[in-house]
């Protein structure tokens, strides 16, 4: 069971965020660029929630246990079954662990996230 942890709340779209550099080996095309912050981890470190943000481009990714809800930007994220999820403002995504998916940044994304890491 997780500690207590006080109470806030945080303006995504206003949130600062750090550079968080991009693999070279997973971009496909254009130049993303990637930012993040974590706003909270567990103590165990298994539950991370933050904001992330992309600039456009084409990226390769691993998911991770994922669910996220899309304040700005578009992109599409195709799976490897042929899949494809399209998301927006407003939109919440679940992604789910070992997935690999390749996202397609129309305009610059940002989200907020909670990962659940496996122990």
């Amino acid at each position: 069971m997780l500690p207590m942890q006080p109470s806030f709340s945080l303006r995504i779209a206003d949130a600062e965020l750090d550079p968080d550099p991009l693999d070279p080996a997973a971009v496909l095309a254009g130049d993303p660029q990637a930012s993040d912050a974590v706003i909270w981890e567990s103590e165990d470190g298994r539950i991370v929630r933050g904001i992330w943000q992309c600039t456009p481009g084409v990226v390769a990714d691993v998911e991770q246990d994922e669910m996220f809800v899309v304040v700005s930007g578009r992109a599409s994220i195709a799976f490897e079954d042929g899949r494809m999820l399209d998301v927006g403002p407003g939109d919440m995504g679940v992604l789910s662990r070992g997935a690999r998916t390749t996202w397609t940044v129309h305009e610059t994304i940002r989200k907020a996230y909670q990962i659940t890491l496996t122990g």
